[in-house]
């Protein structure tokens, strides 16, 4: 039986080995690189209001999104990345996580408008 930490290393060394490289995906929302243990699927229109299309984000990225938008507004009015990026609160948030690393995650909080609803 292998312990936890002599996995890690064993899969580290694995990845370092010549072969197929992973996918490189590029976050649409923020243009960053997604390292594969910060990616999350958002569905564009929620599930809830029977979206299927997905797009492929940062998990900080995904997070923040739903910190602010509701489920609803997200399927009237930001169904898509583009619209996303127009919007004034999360504009400002993208122009800020593009200066940190790929791998970067912080914890999110809903904004004060979904609090008190």
């Amino acid at each position: 039986m292998t312990g936890r930490i002599k996995k890690k290393l064993i899969l580290s060394e694995l990845s370092n080995l010549p072969g197929p490289q992973p996918e490189l995906l590029i976050c649409p929302l923020c243009d960053r690189a997604i390292p594969k243990s910060q990616r999350d699927e958002h569905h564009l229109i929620p599930k809830s209001h029977g979206g299927r299309q997905t797009a492929v984000l940062h998990r900080i990225c995904h997070r923040q999104i739903h910190a602010v938008f509701t489920e609803a507004e997200l399927a009237r009015q930001y169904n898509t990345v583009e619209q996303l990026k127009l919007q004034a609160d999360l504009a400002g948030f993208i122009e800020w996580v593009r200066l940190k690393p790929d791998e970067f995650f912080e914890r999110t909080r809903k904004s004060r408008r979904l609090k008190s609803t």
